[in-house]
């Protein structure tokens, strides 16, 4: 096997445990709901999710591990994107703060602070932040 191939492996890999872990989220209240539906949808196009991988994680989603970045940079990107289609697609509606909560709290983030942080993402998404930008402030938001 090739670096690339083990790379290309490792990457699908990690973005199966990552869409996972949000249907896990997404399903802790009982059903899908059609908001719900049509997000976990778009996130199976960005994270590269086939057809038939998207069928059996939401067959099975406790089939893949929850592997949150050990990084903070990296959990912090991870917010940045879903908390840009959370806000930009408004698919959730009202509930995004909700929703954004809950896949906070799934990507690694304390619950004593994760309240702090969603505002802080969502406030930056409203200013039309990009990621260095967001990262940067959100390292720095308590100075």
């Amino acid at each position: 096997m090739s670096i690339a191939d083990l790379f290309d492996s490792e990457f699908k890999s990690r973005n199966k445990g990552h869409f996972s872990a949000i249907v896990r989220v997404a399903i802790a209240d009982g059903d899908l709901t059609n908001e719900e539906r049509n997000f976990l949808d778009k996130l199976a196009v960005q994270l590269e999710i086939s057809d038939e991988e998207y069928a059996e994680i939401l067959a099975n989603p406790l089939k893949y591990p929850i592997n949150p970045p050990y990084s903070y940079a990296m959990r912090l990107e991870r917010l940045y994107d879903l908390s840009r289609m959370v806000y930009a697609d408004k698919v959730l509606g009202p509930k995004q703060k909700e929703i954004l909560t809950r896949f906070a709290l799934a990507l690694g983030f304390t619950p004593g602070n994760v309240h702090y942080i969603v505002d802080k993402a969502l406030s930056l998404l409203v200013l039309n932040a990009d990621l260095d930008t967001f990262v940067y402030e959100m390292r720095h938001m308590y100075k």
